[in-house]
């Protein structure tokens, strides 16, 4: 290596003395024009000086006059206007042959013999011979490309068209160069310093090809500029992307316009762009396919019956993770940042469907790597760590790059147009949520970090015809992504973006160093969607505080549950936040100084359980803890009793007994008074118990008006024979009434306190029913129809009754439809 870099330096040695002879030809003259046949002015007086003299050179054109006055010379140049460098050409002599020739400004022939190395990246570890051969190798780019900047104008655009080790240098820095999301290493002091002085030279180069006027004077064509980094590769779709990932942080402004200039001046880079699309969608398809997950979309290709899928992200090789981990940080961090840099391309993006398809992407892929990544088990926490902050860091890459596309593709546009021309723009905007309603977690994601609702708060404010319905629909679909899931609303705080001075010489790329210098300390906050900033979040206690403590204790087993308690307080019970800080030693002071093995403490309750509890049954007569009495026999333990029964009421003679002592003592009658000798004849002298016939033989009431003799006389009540329905009637009630009365009569005879048996009492009835029936003239209709029991035969009688009720069913209830449909039908009534 030592060899190879040393044989390279004597070839820049020999190009840098080249240049420098070639320089001499091209000494400057007044206002700047180069004369290269004749650069020493003639002394005055020696030889004859012609009039006018035309010069030309690299900065334009210039005529010389030479005039004599009193004896005195005197020189003027005019310069004429300049021209462009793809107009410009060049007379020097030929080093071959020794004659006069002329050269376009832009030829294969002016550029400089020098060999540029390619960039390799830094050593992973601090081994003095690495270290020394990338210091070595760094610096001989970076003076490489600082002579590369000292050139004038034409010689560094002959330099950048025509010198391929130039562009695979370039390239190779592009390609290798570390990312703001790469782990930072432990290296030396000297390879950051001479990254961070690699890292400004190479922007600054690209910086100047992608400019087409440095000044009035040095200027290309805009065409012909368009065509030139077109056509010689200087500027493709994957260079611009990795530009925007590389030196986007600190240097926005100038990039922006870096990207803009290259796309106004050569509009072909839009169609690749739009080429390029379908590859980047593809490398969402191919990250599906390695995690065994199925693709959606347009290009979601059907699975074959013989492919069986085995390989998910939690049973891959945790190498592989690895390698899909950082492939979708890499990924989602360069479409970010090409996005923020140049927002012009999101109407590109859009014409393939590109939110709908991140969306899906999101919700699929997520979820199952931070699923794998949680539940494996690693040796070194550090791996954990560093997956778990690029997963984290590529959901909020990919969240905010669908941000940048609604607000490019809908809320912008509404913003600056004027309201009859809005209306495109709110549809756009509602299709393209309506399409990602079912992605509920990237629903989810995205409405904490950008709330959905300020979105369509603008659109009602802008639009008085907006689609209240479709509106609502949306609103409702993000609220129900949120069930079950605490919901916490952030608000974004973005940085400001540093300003960049004008000339870009000065104020360049400082910011890039801290880049380099913060790789493995940028995501101490990725982790959060919601910034720094957060709402504030309610104490969480309960069943859901020991959830949160588990939750951090399954991947931290060796900590305390008071220590762990006592971070997520800190941290606005966020468990993720919590891992993140822990693995990264990044807590706050007064966390690392805690024991890691602390207990919780269970704090008493001030208030006693008793006296602060509160239900329905407080305070009655069963409760002891607010009376010292309880009525015991009110307690009922056990099964209750049943109902008495009728006899069991009927042998209770409790009632009659405690009857008779109340009325005993009522009782002025007494049976039997024994009587003494001598005072029976003063009783008999009271009472005489003797009956008296004294009015036996009158007849009372035998002689009146309505004697029962005239009653009986009298001729009965009679119905009139018109009125009678039939002849038979008559006798047929006067026996049903006669009937009636000596059932009447026999109940009263026979009347039984006691209960009979119920199916006597049921066959009587019936025997009654039929009866009374047959006196009406009603035709006993007879059970033979019903038979006997299926599979035990019928009798005779019973199927000719089935057959005369099947052959007359007809003359009843529903039965002849069929016939009456047919009659009508003849008659002509219903077409047929």
């Amino acid at each position: 290596m030592h060899g190879e870099c040393k044989g390279k330096r004597e070839q820049k040695v020999a190009g840098f003395r080249c240049s420098l002879k070639t320089a001499s030809l091209t000494a400057p003259l007044r206002g700047g024009v180069l004369d290269h046949r004749d650069h020493r002015l003639t002394q005055r007086g020696e030889g004859q000086l012609p009039r006018r003299r035309r010069l030309s050179g690299p900065h334009g054109t210039a005529l010389r006059t030479v005039s004599c006055n009193d004896g005195r010379w005197k020189e003027q140049v005019i310069t004429m206007p300049a021209l462009p460098l793809d107009q410009l050409q060049l007379t020097e002599r030929d080093p071959k042959t020794g004659k006069l020739r002329t050269l376009p400004a832009l030829h294969p022939e002016i550029k400089a013999d020098r060999s540029f190395v390619l960039y390799r990246p830094p050593p992973v570890v601090r081994d003095p011979a690495l270290v020394e051969e990338f210091l070595e190798r760094a610096k001989f780019i970076a003076d490489d490309l600082n002579w590369l900047l000292a050139l004038p104008h034409d010689k560094f655009w002959c330099q950048v068209i025509f010198d391929e080790t130039l562009q695979k240098c370039l390239d190779s820095y592009l390609r290798y160069a570390p990312r703001r999301f790469d782990a930072l290493l432990d290296c030396h002091p000297e390879v950051n310093d001479m990254q961070k002085c690699l890292h400004r030279s190479v922007f600054l180069t690209f910086l100047r090809m992608s400019t087409h006027k440095e000044s009035k004077d040095h200027f290309i064509t805009p065409s012909v500029f368009g065509e030139i980094i077109y056509n010689n590769f200087l500027f493709d779709i994957p260079k611009i992307l990795d530009l925007c990932v590389l030196f986007g942080k600190g240097n926005g402004l100038l990039l922006q316009k870096m990207i803009e200039n290259i796309f106004t001046q050569q509009p072909s880079y839009f169609s690749d762009l739009d080429e390029t699309l379908p590859t980047v969608l593809q490398v969402f398809n191919n990250i599906l396919h390695k995690c065994g997950l199925q693709c959606e979309g347009a290009s979601a290709e059907p699975q074959k019956l013989e492919e069986k899928v085995n390989v998910t992200p939690g049973n891959m090789p945790l190498q592989e993770l690895k390698d899909i981990v950082l492939y979708l940080c890499d990924t989602c961090t360069t479409l970010w940042a090409f996005l923020d840099v140049f927002p012009l391309a999101c109407q590109t993006f859009q014409k393939h469907e590109f939110c709908y398809r991140l969306a899906s992407f999101y919700e699929l892929a997520i979820p199952e790597l931070e699923s794998a990544i949680k539940k494996r088990h690693y040796e070194d926490n550090s791996v954990f760590a560093d997956l778990w902050r690029r997963i984290s860091h590529s959901r909020k890459r990919m969240i905010e790059a669908f941000h940048i596309l609604i607000n490019q593709v809908c809320l912008q546009p509404i913003l600056e147009s004027s309201r009859e021309n809005i209306q495109p723009f709110i549809e756009e905007f509602l299709q393209i949520f309506t399409s990602v309603l079912q992605e509920r977690r990237f629903l989810r994601d995205y409405d904490e970090l950008f709330p959905v609702e300020d979105d369509v708060s603008l659109l009602q404010q802008a639009s008085s015809t907006l689609d209240e319905t479709r509106t609502a629909y949306i609103l409702q679909a993000v609220e129900s992504a949120w069930e079950g899931v605490d919901r916490r609303k952030a608000q974004v705080v973005k940085d400001p973006t540093p300003l960049a001075a004008s000339n870009g010489a000065s104020a360049i790329v400082e910011s890039t160093a801290e880049d380099i210098e913060e790789l493995g300390a940028a995501y101490a906050s990725e982790d959060e969607c919601a910034g720094a900033a957060a709402a504030p979040i309610a104490k969480v206690s309960g069943v859901e505080l020991d959830s949160l403590i588990s939750q951090v204790k399954d991947l931290l087993p060796d900590l305390g549950e008071g220590f762990i308690l006592a971070c997520l307080e800190e941290y606005s019970y966020n468990a993720e936040q919590v891992i993140n800080n822990i693995l990264e030693d990044k807590l706050v002071p007064y966390l690392d100084k805690l024991d890691r093995t602390m207990q919780r403490q269970l704090k008493p309750d001030p208030t006693p359980l008793v006296t602060s509890r509160y239900n329905v049954f407080q305070n009655d007569e069963f409760d002891v803890f607010s009376r010292d009495s309880v009525d015991v026999s009110r307690i009922q333990k056990g099964k209750r009793r049943e109902k008495d029964t009728t006899r069991s009421l009927l042998n209770d003679k409790r009632l009659v007994a405690e009857q008779k002592e109340r009325y005993s003592q009522y009782s002025v009658i007494v049976e039997e008074i024994p009587v003494q000798q001598g005072e029976a004849q003063l009783y008999k002298e009271d009472y005489e118990d003797e009956y008296d016939d004294t009015y036996d033989g009158n007849q009372v009431g035998a002689n009146d008006a309505d004697s029962d003799d005239e009653l009986i006389s009298r001729r009965p009540f009679t119905i009139p024979q018109v009125l009678r329905p039939k002849g038979q009637e008559e006798g047929l009630e006067e026996e049903e009434e006669d009937e009636e009365e000596e059932e009447e009569a026999e109940k009263e005879r026979t009347k039984d306190h006691f209960v009979q048996d119920p199916a006597v009492l049921r066959e009587r009835a019936e025997a009654r029913r039929l009866a009374y029936l047959a006196r009406k003239g009603h035709k006993h209709d007879s059970s033979a129809v019903v038979g006997n029991v299926k599979g035990h035969g019928q009798n005779r009688e019973t199927v000719q009754e089935r057959r005369k009720k099947e052959a007359n069913k007809s003359t009843r209830a529903n039965h002849n439809r069929r016939v009456m449909a047919d009659r009508k039908r003849n008659k002509g009534m219903i077409p047929s």
